[in-house]
C-alpha cells in the first residue's frame, strides 16, 4: 500500500475512534457506583485495525487517540492511565490474534479486561497501595461484558468488510 493511502486511511480510522470516544463520553455512566466503567467503543476500530491492517497501525491509532482525547477532555493523569491500559490491551490482543487461538470475541474480551488491568496496575504504582487491586473484581466483570459487546460488533464489522480492499 502506498504511504499516502495508508496515512489517509489511518487518519480516517483515528478520527472515527475519536468520534466513538467522544460519543462514549456523552453517555451516562453505566454503573455510577464504580467510576471509570466504560464500553470502549473505540476498540471496534482498534480490533478492525489489528485484523485488517497491522499491530503497528493499531498502536499508532490507539496512541494518537488516547493522547488527543486526554488533551481535549482530560489531563496528564488520565493520559497515563489510558496509555497504560491501551498498551497492555493492544499487546495481549495482538498476541492472541497472532497465535490464532481465540475468536474476535475472545480477543475483544481479553483486550477489555487487560485494559482494566493496566489501569489498576498503574493506580497501584501511583497510589502506592495494593488495596486498589480489589477493584479488579468489578472491572473484570464489567470488562468481560464490555468485551462481549465490542467483540460482537467487531465480528460483524470484520464479516461485512471481508471484501474491503486496502
Amino acid at each position: 500500500m502506498k504511504k499516502t493511502k495508508k496515512l489517509t486511511l489511518l487518519s480516517i480510522f483515528t478520527a472515527a475512534a475519536l468520534v466513538l470516544s467522544y460519543i462514549e463520553m456523552l453517555l451516562p455512566p453505566i454503573y455510577s457506583a464504580v467510576p471509570g466503567v466504560k464500553i470502549g467503543l473505540a476498540n471496534i476500530i482498534i480490533i478492525f485495525l489489528i485484523y485488517k491492517f497491522s499491530f503497528k497501525s493499531a498502536i499508532a491509532v490507539s496512541v494518537v487517540r488516547v493522547v488527543l482525547i486526554s488533551l481535549m477532555f482530560g489531563n496528564a493523569v488520565i493520559l497515563i492511565y489510558s496509555l497504560a491500559g491501551a498498551v497492555l490491551s493492544l499487546c495481549f490482543m495482538a498476541i492472541l490474534k497472532k497465535i490464532n487461538c481465540f475468536s474476535v470475541l475472545g480477543v475483544s474480551i481479553v483486550g477489555a479486561v487487560t485494559h482494566n488491568l493496566g489501569q489498576v496496575i498503574t493506580a497501584i504504582i501511583l497510589m502506592e497501595t495494593v488495596q486498589i487491586g480489589y477493584y479488579m473484581v468489578v472491572l473484570s466483570i464489567s470488562g468481560t461484558l464490555a468485551g462481549i459487546a465490542v467483540g460482537i460488533v467487531s465480528a460483524y464489522v470484520l464479516k461485512y468488510t471481508a471484501n474491503f480492499k486496502i
